[in-house]
């Protein structure tokens, strides 16, 4: 057991701060410093979600970060407790908690009911997610949630997970997504593991399902989740649904599964009005340790109505210049941010896919689609890869995590970092920024290459 001083940690933070800006929040300055033990760098994250969110999602980083701070080879690890020593033992031995099954989506620490900005178009959907929160299977059950794209439901789920969590540690509770839900009930029929499938899924004390919607045109996954539902609203469980539409406008679906999602309450969520817009930028800002002035929050707010990702995603884009050109968020920045690419994306989300994005960068290098998916980092494959997804980014609504899923199940942090060097490059290499116009313009049928 090595003996390591705070000031590496400081030195980690300053590095993301530099190198991944969007990856960082605020309370980065609670992860204490453990020690390297086994030539591992442990940091201590006591609150659960966090820990398990850094550990997916950001390992990548803090090591990177470690190393160049170090000048070693030193990987980090995130723990819930300091860990036990056993002097008998070289480097000392602990155990980590189980972050969950691969199935479970993970849940963020940025979306919980602290976080989550209220307003005339959400109230009731939040006051409710709250009550179901404090009071599982006694306050609204079932509890569904539904609204467009990028409009909250996400947020109100999770944290529903997160203070039931947190207020009844014992009780057991599954988020998962409804293709997740249909997958396992497959995989179960497959290799003859039904028994324990329903075991499982109808033990939970609380199982919040995304996108129920997408159960549509499933025959027995039907069949099995209206049983799932019985068996679990039967004995007091808590049930939270959320869906792009309403129970009586989800095509296709059963019957009797739409009488028992009208059963509970039905709330639904609508898109932000200006005042929200702008107190959800705010708080954004405010979760990334970022100064955003009223004027700038104000000028985004009305050139961006669509959905709450959009605003994230004008509010990564500001970061992203800000640090490109050593300057301070401002409305000029705004302005030249926010109205230069306004009428490029807008009209360029309507028919812009990421999989055309995939062909026509494949198509203009001359590579595979394959390559651009696969881990290959020759600096050939590399470059388009992270073009590809500074197209993406600015040309579709995908979030920066759904953009690294479809180049290759990719984590956000290798999107933001994708942005930030293409964005970079393109300011000093004229021959890169007349490749992006033509792919541009080939993208939102202008020309063609």
């Amino acid at each position: 057991m090595a003996v390591i001083d705070r000031a590496v940690l400081e030195g980690v933070l300053a590095y993301l701060r530099e190198h991944y800006p969007a990856a960082c929040r605020h309370w980065f300055s609670e992860i204490e410093i453990v020690d390297v033990i086994d030539g591992t760098l442990h940091l201590l994250v006591t609150e659960d979600v966090r820990r398990r969110y850094l550990q997916r999602q950001c390992i990548d980083a803090f090591t990177e970060a470690a190393q160049s701070v170090t000048g070693r080879l030193l990987p980090v690890s995130f723990v819930g407790e300091v860990p036990q020593i056993e002097t008998s033992m070289p480097g000392g031995v602990f155990k980590h908690q189980d972050d969950g099954g691969e199935d479970e989506i993970l849940l963020s620490p940025d979306y919980t009911f602290d976080t989550f900005v209220v307003g005339p178009d959400n109230r009731l959907a939040h006051a409710a997610a709250l009550a179901v929160a404090e009071q599982p299977g006694r306050a609204y059950n079932p509890f569904f949630i539904h609204g467009g794209v990028g409009l909250g439901k996400t947020h109100l789920l999770q944290a529903i997970c997160q203070t039931a969590m947190r207020t009844n540690p014992d009780m057991r509770i599954c988020y998962i997504s409804c293709n997740s839900f249909m997958n396992n009930f497959m995989d179960a029929v497959q290799e003859g593991k039904m028994k324990d499938f329903r075991h499982r899924f109808r033990t939970y004390d609380v199982l919040v399902v995304d996108d129920i919607h997408d159960i549509t045109n499933r025959g027995p996954s039907q069949e099995e989740f209206f049983h799932t539902f019985n068996s679990l609203y039967q004995s007091g469980r808590q049930v939270v649904l959320s869906s792009d539409a309403p129970p009586n406008e989800i095509p296709d679906l059963e019957e009797r599964l739409t009488s028992r999602f009208n059963s509970g309450l039905v709330a639904p969520i609508e898109k932000p009005c200006y005042e929200t817009r702008v107190a959800i930028l705010k708080s954004k800002a405010t979760l990334r340790g970022i100064d955003v002035p009223d004027e700038v929050a104000g000028y985004v707010a009305a050139r961006v109505d669509s959905n709450i990702r959009e605003l994230e995603g004008a509010l990564t884009t500001l970061q992203s210049l800000a640090k490109i050109d050593s300057r301070e968020i401002d409305l000029a920045l705004a302005k030249q941010c926010i109205g230069g690419q306004a009428q490029v994306d807008s009209s360029a989300q309507v028919s812009v896919s990421v999989q055309s994005i995939l062909d026509t960068v494949s198509g203009f290098y001359g590579l595979r689609v394959g390559d651009l998916l696969s881990k290959r980092r020759q600096r050939s494959i590399a470059l388009p890869r992270q073009i590809g997804m500074y197209l993406a980014r600015r040309h579709t609504r995908f979030s920066l995590g759904e953009i690294g899923g479809y180049f290759g199940g990719r984590d956000h942090t290798t999107v933001m970092h994708a942005i930030k060097t293409i964005d970079g490059k393109r300011v000093n290499d004229d021959g890169l920024d007349r490749d992006l116009v033509r792919l541009e313009e080939a993208l939102t049928g202008q020309d063609a290459i």
